[in-house]
């Protein structure tokens, strides 16, 4: 019989074979069945994931109520999906987690920033170097479309076209999308690629490749890390007086699709150019919106205001 770490490999690679998986998920459901494994083989004397019942799951579920629900609920998601793998290639007979309940998630809001905010972030960008004009391209392409980060980063140049003004997005499990840009995020990419050009030339003449990335970087991946541009942004919230704990990549994804409800757009197409592939997913922005009108009323309507 294989070993636990042998058949969460098999497992992984099912998951890049048959759902695309991307690197990120592997990663997570690695780290998630790692720890499973690993509380067995220490607490249990060495019994082997592979071979655990239900009560066996329900204890180290137990075991994990000093986490948060999400990580919760998130572990047993990657035991589910393994159990199912094991099922499938025959080498369980039954699956464990079937009668086990996830954690109830209170399902926090998205929190976005302000549109006024979103103008003092563009408003700290410095664009005389190089590195700003492409932190300034980058910011508004991902207001402007409210893309992922990661799929923002990893964009080849030829997937924004100009002419169509749309971006060309390859997205979770390899689906591909195609979603709008403004003519202001337009405009911040024509101005980055002008400067790259310049770069490009200079670098040919040293013998160096151009590369077919549209935010090129010298790392290993061949362009700029989300890391890297998670950094940037919180660098220059601080510039524009935003807390850093209130910006990141997907707070302008959330501002993105909660500025376009607000403007009266419908509900389908904020999905589709979000790339959700559940309603349900981009629902809970109309909570957002909803509770600023509740809010609104509160602060200012006569009879809605506690008299002092």
């Amino acid at each position: 019989m294989p070993r636990d770490l042998d058949l969460i490999e098999s497992f992984l690679d099912s998951l890049s074979a048959e759902r695309n998986a991307a690197e990120n998920t592997r990663l997570a459901y690695r780290r998630d069945l790692d720890d499973v494994a690993g509380h067995f083989e220490h607490h249990h004397g060495g019994q082997a994931l592979r071979d655990t019942n239900e009560d066996d799951l329900r204890c180290y579920l137990r075991s994990q109520s000093v986490y948060s629900a999400r990580t919760q609920a998130r572990r047993l998601s990657a035991l589910r999906q393994f159990f199912r793998f094991l099922l499938s290639e025959g080498l369980r007979g039954e699956d464990p987690t079937r009668a086990l309940d996830s954690p109830k998630l209170a399902r926090a809001l998205p929190k976005g920033l302000s549109e006024d905010e979103i103008g003092h972030l563009l408003g700290a960008v410095p664009t005389q170097a190089d590195e700003g004009v492409r932190l300034m391209a980058m910011i508004e392409l991902l207001y402007s479309s409210g893309l992922r980060v990661s799929e923002m980063v990893s964009l080849p140049v030829a997937a924004i076209l100009f002419e169509r003004r749309f971006v060309q997005v390859k997205g979770k499990g390899g689906k591909e999308r195609l979603v709008p840009v403004g003519e202001p995020a337009l405009a911040a990419l024509r101005a980055w690629l002008e400067r790259r050009k310049i770069r490009e030339l200079s670098g040919a003449r040293r013998g160096a490749k151009s590369s077919p990335y549209l935010f090129p970087s010298r790392g290993g991946k061949g362009h700029l890390t989300r890391q890297r541009f998670f950094q940037l942004i919180k660098e220059t919230g601080l510039k524009a007086g935003i807390a850093p704990d209130r910006l990141s990549p997907h707070v302008l994804r959330h501002s993105f699709a909660t500025h376009l409800l607000e403007h009266g757009a419908d509900l389908r197409s904020v999905q589709a150019m979000l790339g959700h592939a559940d309603l349900a997913t981009t629902q809970i922005y109309t909570h957002v919106t909803t509770q600023r009108l509740r809010e609104t009323l509160e602060q200012h309507h006569p009879l809605a205001v506690e008299k002092k």
